[in-house]
């Protein structure tokens, strides 16, 4: 590291033989002073394409180790700053000279395409010593590339003889299914790839090698396209129980993971009336689309494999690379992004294999939320991999009733948007956070409906919903409660207890209404004089007016009159109301 030249090597040496060296720029004010921390280097190292920042090496050429107290046993910790404030996850390392002089040194990965870090909203690139604001012109050009067709470059030195001959007979079996082609089946192995491009001007892609070349071509020339599997028989435990090694060409490699995935497999029975289904843990659809994205969309020039992990009530895929340009977790469902693996993902398509383009996370969100387990987990994701997070856990056994029955009975079948919005709103997700088109059209279809009024107004699910599920009682609690209510219950309180304080009114109705909402009911009835009051601020004490006192009680002796005048005409009596109970029962 001694010899490495800090602009031609894309290395940075600082002394900080004190361990003092800002993280992210503390008290200074200056913005260039600012600028020169631990994070300010890691965002423009990063944005250069990557590099390494290394402490308790003199600056000055020639570079002199003198060691370093910077983060002293604290490495750990120094990387999941930097990701929590960057999301650039940087390998950190100690090193040690002959003279026991440690050197910390930590290695920043460069940039996805087309993607920009910025320092306090400033994007930054060393100049020298100085770390300042990169050109607009380069911003512009960042932000403006598109990520090359990785599957689509050729592989030198590959032959047609290094594919794996069972793998290409898949391939033709694939194609000629989905496409309707018998045809296909009789063409020669060479002109059946040449006709997915596969083989282009005779030389064969990285596409091929992957879907196609033997297992021993594949560790040869690309051993990151392997998948590991790892099973996990809790989620706490850091060693795994069983591990396997997929590196057979994907077209033979698919049916054996999810084979494997379904040894540990198992299903809810679930039953209401005439609907009668299983749901399994893993559903096989979501699982192998969620494995064909990982090994469409991944970044192969990255030196990670594909790892799946899998417990007994979650299973989470991870995969090389963030999400394709143009792809966030707020639009995941919505946006129509260019793969990043685009042969690769066509060949997939075409002969079956995944949905076509944009169908497949669609297709994971829709089956997982459809089987009351919840939306699939996409949130550990950054720039670096993607991570998706599945649950075996049937968390609502009547949402997955009441969507089965829904989807049987429409002839419009409800998209996944749709159902995402329901079960959203099962889960309590406030109004604001949902899509208002989506809840007008579900309201008009009388699948939900609005609950209070005005600001406080909030979408729940229909009757329909509830007396489906049997869930008759849920649906009455979560009724607002209203304004004869609200006066019945304040006056038996006032009738027991004679006076009450503000607070004990918020207390009375705290299941159902804000502190707001009562304190303007409560200003409503002192105004129309139903209550009273004495005192002021904190002490004011609330009584019922002395003329709702002797309306309750005109109230309360014309219904005791009524009674009595019932009972001297033989219309009330005990007789009767038994009666009249067994009628009900019957």
């Amino acid at each position: 590291m001694l010899l490495y030249k800090e602009t031609e090597d894309k290395v940075e040496f600082k002394e900080a033989k004190g361990g003092n060296f800002s993280f992210n720029g503390g008290n200074r004010t200056d913005p260039k002073e600012r600028r020169r921390c631990i994070i300010g280097y890691v965002i423009a190292f990063a944005n250069e394409g990557g590099g390494k920042l290394a402490f308790g090496i003199h600056d000055k050429h020639p570079h002199k180790v003198v060691g370093t107290n910077q983060c002293l046993n604290e490495i750990g910790k120094l990387e999941q700053d930097i990701y929590r404030e960057t999301k650039i996850r940087v390998d950190v390392e100690e090193l040690f000279d002959s003279n026991n002089n440690r050197v910390l040194v930590l290695s920043i990965p460069g940039r996805p395409p087309g993607k920009v870090y910025k320092f306090e909203d400033v994007p930054l690139m060393r100049i020298g010593e100085e770390l300042l604001a990169m050109s607009d012109e380069q911003h512009i050009k960042i932000i403006q590339e598109q990520e090359p067709d990785f599957s689509q470059t050729i592989c030198v030195g590959l032959s047609i003889n290094d594919l794996d001959p069972q793998a290409i007979v898949r391939m033709k079996e694939a194609y000629s299914k989905k496409q309707d082609n018998p045809l296909f089946l009789t063409l020669e192995s060479k002109q059946a790839l040449t006709d997915l491009h596969l083989i282009n001007n005779n030389k064969i892609t990285y596409a091929a090698l992957i879907l196609l070349a033997k297992e021993e071509v594949i560790k040869k020339y690309l051993p990151q396209s392997s998948i590991y599997l790892e099973y996990r028989n809790d989620a706490g435990q850091i060693t795994f129980d069983d591990r396997y090694l997929f590196s057979k060409p994907y077209f033979l490699a698919v049916d054996e993971l999810w084979n494997v995935i379904n040894l540990r497999n198992s299903k809810v029975p679930v039953q209401e009336g005439p609907y009668i289904f299983d749901i399994p843990y893993f559903n096989k659809e979501v699982i192998r689309e969620a494995i064909n994205n990982a090994i469409a969309h991944r970044d192969y020039r990255r030196t990670s494999e594909v790892v799946i992990k899998q417990y007994p009530q979650a299973l989470y895929i991870i995969s090389p690379g963030g999400f394709p340009i143009g792809v966030s977790l707020k639009n995941l469902l919505t946006v129509s992004s260019t793969p990043r693996n685009r042969l690769l993902a066509d060949v997939l398509a075409k002969t079956g294999i995944v949905e076509r383009s944009g169908q497949g996370v669609d297709k994971i969100f829709y089956q997982s939320i459809s089987e009351g387990k919840g939306a699939p987990d996409y949130s550990s994701s950054d720039d670096f991999q993607v991570q998706l997070g599945l649950s075996s856990i049937v968390k609502d056994r009547a949402f997955a009733l009441f969507i089965t029955k829904l989807q049987q009975e429409r002839a419009d079948k409800l998209s996944v948007q749709e159902i995402l919005f329901l079960d959203a709103i099962r889960e309590g997700k406030a109004k604001e956070d949902l899509e208002k088109a989506i809840g007008e059209k579900l309201f008009n279809e009388g699948l939900i409906e609005k609950v209070g009024k005005t600001k406080r107004q909030q979408w729940r699910l229909s009757k329909s919903y509830y007396s489906f599920t049997n869930k008759e009682a849920d649906y009455t609690k979560n009724t607002p409660i209203d304004d004869s209510f609200v006066l019945m219950k304040i006056g038996q309180y006032l009738k027991s207890f004679n006076r009450a304080k503000m607070g004990k009114f918020v207390e009375l109705f705290e299941d159902h209404l804000t502190r707001d909402q009562v304190k303007t009911i409560v200003y409503r009835l002192s105004a129309t004089r139903y209550l009273d009051y004495s005192g002021k601020g904190t002490g004011r004490e609330y009584f019922l007016a002395k003329t709702t006192v002797n309306t309750n009680r005109l109230m309360e002796r014309a219904i005791q009159v009524g009674i009595e005048e019932l009972r001297k005409r033989g219309e009330l009596s005990i007789e009767v109301l038994k009666n009249e109970k067994e009628s009900e029962v019957k």
